[in-house]
């Protein structure tokens, strides 16, 4: 027997069947990205209290031009303009920021929030028509695999601000090795964001994705297999990395304004 093919009535903006609370979900990830980028926008234009002894803020590393001891050439360049103002963090977090915005979690998951493209399965939409990622703007968020080979070496130097956070000088200048709470904060940043950068899905393709018999390579096999077990948790690794190197420009400028006493355990 023939059916004809019933049409679908559009739904109209927020329209559901569902039963469940299906808002909670964007609305958080809304407040908790929102957040964020204020804060992060804020400390950026700050340009002050982004160190403390030896501890650099990860929102200004690594500092290419500075004020401070981790500047590596020195302060304000000449050529910057002077009708604009000035951070270390401007010259730095295009790169993070990138790999974030153009993340294949973070892209579902803002797209949602902001956009409410969708906002949630089965609600409906805004918009009548998808056009997807085939046009500008867009397009442009596949150039996610080049900013992770940039979140990488971002990786390689915050892992040497952890080292030189082992390093602190008295009033006489003399430097001893020492572990404060601001340490093990960098520390446990570095490891967070390493484990949200490494489990990406560009970070499995370029370990071994693309081979088809990956198993005779051994050594691309043991990377593969590390970075699909990061993989399988990675929008856990992508909000605690993101609060972890918020909280740990937090942790430095309250030190460094005087709000908060950096603990020393030896």
């Amino acid at each position: 027997m023939a059916h004809a093919p019933l049409p679908l009535a559009p739904r109209r903006f927020g329209e559901t069947m569902r039963t469940d609370a299906w808002w909670i979900q964007p609305t958080v990830v809304f407040l908790c990205l929102s957040t964020f980028i204020v804060y992060s926008t804020w400390a950026a234009f700050q340009a002050s209290h982004y160190t403390f002894g030896p501890y650099l803020s990860p929102f200004y590393s690594p500092e290419l031009f500075g004020d401070s001891p981790h500047a590596w050439f020195g302060p304000k360049p000449g050529w910057w303009p002077s009708f604009a103002p000035f951070s270390p963090a401007f010259l730095i977090l295009w790169a993070p920021g990138g790999f974030r915005f153009t993340c294949y979690y973070y892209r579902g998951a803002y797209y949602k929030a902001f956009w409410a493209d969708p906002i949630s399965c089965a609600v409906g939409e805004p918009r009548k028509s998808y056009i997807g990622e085939r046009a500008f703007p867009l397009i442009l968020q596949n150039v996610h695999r080049y900013f992770m080979y940039l979140a990488v070496i971002f990786l390689v130097l915050l892992l040497h601000d952890v080292w030189k956070a082992l390093w602190f000088s008295d009033s006489s200048g003399h430097v001893s090795f020492g572990i404060g709470l601001g340490t093990i904060i960098l520390a446990v940043n570095v490891g967070l964001l390493g484990s949200y950068t490494l489990g990406c899905h560009s970070a499995r393709h370029m370990f071994g994705g693309f081979l088809d018999r990956i198993s005779e390579r051994p050594l691309r096999k043991v990377a593969y297999d590390c970075s699909s077990c990061l993989n399988r948790v990675h929008m856990r690794f992508a909000w605690m990395s993101l609060v972890s190197v918020g909280f740990s420009d937090l942790y430095i400028r309250l030190c460094s304004m005087g709000v908060w006493h950096d603990w020393r355990l030896f």
